[in-house]
């Protein structure tokens, strides 16, 4: 293990997996406790909380494993209730969370709209309004969102309310970063290209032939020649989180093999 996270505690909401392998929230709670922060992994599921904890007590690291559901504010208080009395503090805060639904505003219900605006921009406020106090009596923190490249550009995925609540998370962490930079808490987010995840087969799979289709158009989009993995988004997580990122606050960083600076879109 490292230590740029040395006596720190960090909170990760989505800190399970949606299927077998490495997604970005469970390969960024396991980077944070290699780098020597105390681990809080929370998850609507227990059980996928309970697998990452698990593995990083199998690192020598340590981990907790807490079950919330960040629709619910009352569920993210209880879940940061138990985070502080048992880790001490929170000095970083993760979100991770967030969900993909097919379709333009003619095609998509609702419900579905509404359900994306509650679960991909929704834990942003949920978590920070509780979270934040403890920071501020900490004298700071650092948080770190995820977004997507999706926030900034069209990716060719027909995902609309997708598009708009992840620019709302952009521009909700530079709200965060400029009315508390004064009070010692930085807030950046890290946007996603293509990343092969586990989520991926479950959530975009459908708008290809095959599973073997996605995987090589995505990675013949980057510019790379490959999809990005969920520890390129973690050690980019681990970065922001550290002092060496104390000058840094307020930023939307594109971790997407340089995808945000070509012309062709993502398919």
């Amino acid at each position: 293990m490292a230590d740029r996270l040395k006596g720190r505690s960090a909170i990760v909401f989505g800190a399970g997996s949606s299927g077998p392998g490495w997604g970005n929230g469970k390969a960024t709670a396991t980077a944070y406790a290699r780098e020597g922060a105390r681990v809080a992994c929370v998850d609507l599921v227990q059980e996928a909380a309970e697998e990452t904890a698990s593995i990083i007590a199998g690192e020598g690291g340590e981990a907790i494993a807490v079950a919330a559901d960040v629709t619910d504010t009352g569920s993210v208080a209880s879940a940061v209730t138990q985070v502080v009395e048992r880790l001490g503090g929170i000095s970083i805060l993760h979100n991770n969370v967030g969900v993909t639904h097919m379709g333009g505003p003619v095609e998509l219900s609702e419900e579905q709209f509404e359900a994306a605006l509650k679960l991909n921009i929704g834990p942003i406020y949920r978590t920070a309004k509780v979270v934040i106090p403890h920071m501020l009596r900490q004298g700071g923190g650092a948080i770190v969102n995820i977004s997507s490249l999706a926030a900034i550009r069209w990716t060719g995925y027909p995902y609309f309310a997708y598009y708009a609540t992840k620019a709302a998370v952009n521009q909700a962490t530079v709200a965060l970063a400029m009315q508390y930079a004064r009070q010692g808490i930085r807030a950046n987010c890290i946007m996603p290209g293509l990343i092969d995840t586990p989520l991926i087969y479950r959530q975009i799979a459908g708008q290809y032939g095959s599973v073997e289709e996605m995987a090589a158009a995505r990675n013949a989009a980057v510019p790379v020649g490959r999809m990005g993995t969920a520890w390129d988004i973690a050690n980019a997580a681990v970065f922001l989180a550290s002092d060496e990122a104390q000058f840094i606050t307020g930023v939307c960083l594109p971790v997407d093999g340089g995808q945000s600076c070509a012309v062709s879109e993502f398919r």
